[in-house]
């Protein structure tokens, strides 16, 4: 792994590859969450995993709990480390992020290939959610009822006094997001989604469709909010094989 900026990890570095592309964690979760995705499409695609402040080998930097503030790091970030034609990946509160980021980046006239927004609904569908005043249970029961966290991990009382803070930091700021913009992206648009995920219906999945202006597809995968755990190879499979057949993007 390399570390060429604080907020981008690169497991297999692969400077050869015709694409880069930038992958956003989920709430609570953290560069490594993406390190198989980086070894599956190497040395295609050169995978960039964010790394937020607050975890892993960032603990000791405080936390940001706006996407708007993560979006305007995050889009720095890559304007400093992308070096050629790339994409976004996200899931879930990733998902919100990658939006914001390809909005800021096109503003300053950079264009994703394509962004691929997973296990979230879209900017446009609000929900009055508010696990992050919860109490510790209430956010681990959150937790427990999402599925795609490691069972063992619950019976960790330190590690999870380690993960506690940055959840609810990572909660409220994806449920604090307001959608501000009238920007439609440029680049085309995947959606994915798990046909029971309780944090994302179909219609709120397919609402993706109206942030774009360029190509929009939907897809859908048998399981919960962290479907893409289980079907990682097909998951994997659509990005690389779009990755491999750009789209022109309207500029």
């Amino acid at each position: 792994m390399t570390a060429t900026d604080p907020w981008i990890r690169r497991f297999f570095p692969s400077p050869e590859a015709p694409v880069q592309l930038v992958c956003l964690p989920h709430a609570g979760g953290s560069a490594s969450f993406f390190r198989p995705v980086a070894q599956a499409l190497n040395p295609r695609v050169e995978v960039l995993s964010v790394q937020y402040p607050g975890r892993q080998d960032r603990h000791n930097e405080p936390m940001i709990d706006t996407i708007d503030g993560l979006a305007d790091h995050v889009s720095r970030a890559v304007t400093r480390t992308v070096d050629r034609p790339f994409a976004l990946f996200g899931h879930s509160m990733g998902a919100t992020l990658a939006f914001e980021v390809a909005v800021r980046l096109e503003r300053a006239g950079r264009f994703a290939e394509r962004v691929f927004v997973s296990g979230r609904r879209a900017p446009s569908c609000h929900r009055d959610e508010r696990v992050h005043r919860r109490d510790d249970a209430g956010i681990i029961a959150e937790l427990r009822g999402l599925s795609g966290t490691d069972q063992r991990i619950f019976g960790d009382e330190e590690l999870m006094r380690m993960i506690l803070p940055a959840l609810r930091n990572d909660y409220r700021a994806v449920e604090t997001y307001v959608w501000a913009s009238d920007h439609l992206l440029r680049s085309p648009l995947t959606a994915m989604t798990g046909d029971d995920d309780p944090k994302a219906s179909h219609d709120e999945v397919r609402a993706w469709s109206a942030h774009t202006v360029g190509d929009f597809e939907m897809k859908r995968y048998p399981g919960g909010h962290f479907f893409l755990i289980d079907h990682a190879p097909d998951v994997i499979g659509v990005i690389g094989e779009r990755l491999a057949r750009p789209v022109a993007t309207p500029r």
